[in-house]
């Protein structure tokens, strides 16, 4: 059977997400899910402004209403499952039948289009509340627990049950958005057919993010910056050390906790112990978190950020960054492979190498002209293909595949999650 890969021109749709451990309405980077509240906000936005009827359906973690119409165009729905916290990806396994079981009932009255779960976890209960209705779905992952065992080892406290049952999520949803190249592979091995699997990277405010504006001071001839949480899979060790052969420079990382819990978070502390034993603990800052909206300040005031992380399943950061017009220095890790061009609007760098980080870092001090070429190449870069009115563009055709797909094969249910966590 053959479908087409378009819905009709002009058709808006009405669009569930899914995005059962990230609010989207909850600050950035407060939470584990890193910037997946980020992504479903943005991409929501985005698709509401385009006319389609959007609706994000996530867990309950607060008190508050169960209803919210975002100033942004789309709806949240908040579903009771579980206790009213922040729930680990262990905790929330045991409540996804709970919360399948509220999509479900609210779906069968109100029956969308589509739905796009975000994550893995949101991918079991979609296929929990789908299995009857027959709806298309659409999966994003974000990152795989397969690639996050890989890169973190022992680190990785994700679900024993992870990998399994996401390689049931992939084969059962009408059709999977990678976000970068690196996924792809790992989707397949995975068992989701190539054929069914679409690149879709995630995106940038282009009008948030830009050359001009306000820059933060800097006490240093040079600053470079990171982004991120507080974690070691980020490689910040690695920008520390750098600086040790960066006298001119100052190092500014924005990210963790808020600034008051920076003295009891283990990370900053082995931090702050690193470049001290360099003798740079004068010239590295760190700022704990900072609010989404202060970013771009503290971009433009940076000579280049620096982006080392050895595991990093996209790297919005990076984007963010090119959208404001500052080189990037990235390892070449998951999405930042394919959004940082060598040469073009940054330099990449050995993954683990903090000598070979401070020459590139140092040829970008000294060779004004290079650093100016990759800012005008990273801002046209960033607005041509990653800002969010093109990213959902892609996104809305890749729902006309699963709107017009043939009924999805039930040969690999997924298992209730009473019986998974077992």
């Amino acid at each position: 059977m053959t479908y087409s890969p378009a819905i009709a021109p002009g058709r808006m749709l009405k669009i569930s997400m899914v995005s059962v451990n990230a609010d989207p309405l909850a600050p950035v980077g407060n939470s584990v899910a890193g910037r997946q509240n980020l992504h479903v906000d943005e991409l929501s936005a985005a698709l509401a402004r385009a006319g389609h009827e959007v609706t994000v359906y996530t867990r309950k973690q607060s008190s508050g209403p169960s209803r919210v119409q975002t100033d942004s165009g789309y709806t949240v729905v908040y579903a009771e499952a579980g206790p009213q916290r922040v729930l680990t990806d262990k905790e929330l396994l045991r409540h996804l039948g709970t919360f399948g079981g509220e999509l479900r009932n609210m779906w069968m009255l109100d029956r969308p289009d589509v739905v796009h779960a975000h994550y893995w976890m949101s991918g079991i209960a979609t296929e929990l509340a789908t299995r009857i209705l027959g709806i298309p779905v659409l999966q994003t992952f974000h990152s795989l627990g397969v690639t996050e065992r890989r890169h973190l080892g022992a680190a990785d406290e994700s679900p024993s049950e992870r990998s399994h049952l996401e390689q049931l999520v992939a084969r059962g949803a009408t059709h999977v958005i990678a976000t970068s190249s690196d996924e792809v592979f790992d989707l397949v091995r995975l068992g989701s057919p190539r054929s069914r699997t679409t690149i879709v990277p995630s995106g940038v405010d282009i009008d948030q993010f830009t050359p001009e504006g306000p820059r933060a001071k800097r006490t240093a001839e040079h600053r470079l910056l990171c982004v991120g949480r507080l974690v070691e899979q980020k490689g910040f060790d690695v920008a520390i050390a750098a600086l040790a052969s960066l006298p001119d420079a100052e190092l500014v990382v924005a990210g963790g906790p808020p600034p008051s819990g920076l003295h009891t978070d283990d990370v900053a502390i082995g931090l702050m112990k690193l470049a001290e034993r360099l003798g740079v603990e004068d010239r590295v800052k760190l700022l704990g978190r900072v609010p989404h909206h202060a970013l771009p300040k503290l971009m433009r005031s940076a000579d280049a950020v620096l982006c080392t992380p050895r595991y990093e399943p996209f790297g919005i950061v990076a984007l963010e960054a090119m959208a404001c017009g500052v080189p990037v220095v990235a390892t070449p890790v998951g999405g930042l492979r394919d959004t940082v061009v060598d040469g073009l609007t940054g330099h990449r760098v050995p993954i683990d190498n903090p000598i070979q980080t401070a020459r590139v870092v140092r040829h970008l001090f000294d060779n004004a002209e290079e650093g100016a070429s990759f800012s005008r190449e990273g801002r046209s870069r960033a607005c041509e293909s990653y800002s969010w009115e093109h990213v959902a563009g892609e996104v809305v055709r890749t729902y006309g595949r699963c709107v017009t797909a043939p009924p999805r094969s039930r040969a690999h249910k997924v298992a209730h999650p009473s019986q998974a966590a077992r």
